[in-house]
């Protein structure tokens, strides 16, 4: 479907949810899902109402992929140490935060990984196993720090409940600017 203004395209699917819902895919294709029984006009209206929203998204994720791009191409025509040096460092930065932060919050991961991953910065298992993206050796001590701590409290909290997001602003009081560095890297 194509919205009224021409300004974007969106792919409809039907399902038996009770409840409209858009995202944004990593290409920037817009997916609305709807209930299968819902009026085409009701669908159309909430897309047209979500207008704003939806193109600021589409931009973020051209904006992302411009820089990652980017960021490709730097990698590229740099020599830089190897992904295992990287990974030997990232352990050496990562894993005494995770001991300090730990103790600090007298909290116990089972285990502790630094791994190559595309698109997080750090997981936590219901088995208790943390996983850190090697990069994080990359970015300002505050940032890593931030992901730790984030990571840590959801040994606490499962979730990112308001309990979560409290817990993480009792050991990191300014965790919002770390957390907006992060999405706007």
């Amino acid at each position: 479907m194509i919205s009224r203004n021409h300004t974007f395209e969106y792919n409809i699917i039907r399902s038996r949810r009770k409840t409209l819902s858009i995202t944004i895919s990593g290409d920037g294709e817009v997916i609305v899902k709807a209930p299968l029984r819902m009026l085409l006009q009701d669908v159309q209206q909430f897309v047209e109402s979500k207008e704003h929203w939806i193109l600021s998204r589409q931009q973020e994720v051209l904006r992302k992929k411009e820089n990652h791009a980017e960021e490709k191409k730097l990698t590229a025509d740099m020599r830089a140490p190897d992904g295992q040096t990287y990974r030997e460092q990232a352990r050496q930065a990562i894993i005494p935060r995770v001991n300090y932060f730990a103790e600090r919050m007298e909290l116990r991961p089972n285990s502790i990984r630094i791994k190559e991953q595309k698109s997080r910065w750090g997981s936590c298992s219901s088995k208790r196993n943390l996983n850190f993206n090697w990069r994080l050796v990359l970015m300002p001590q505050e940032v890593m720090d931030y992901v730790v701590v984030h990571e840590l409290c959801h040994l606490r909290y499962m979730n990112h409940s308001q309990e979560f997001w409290a817990y993480v602003e009792q050991i990191m009081p300014d965790y919002r600017r770390w957390k907006k560095w992060l999405k706007e890297y």
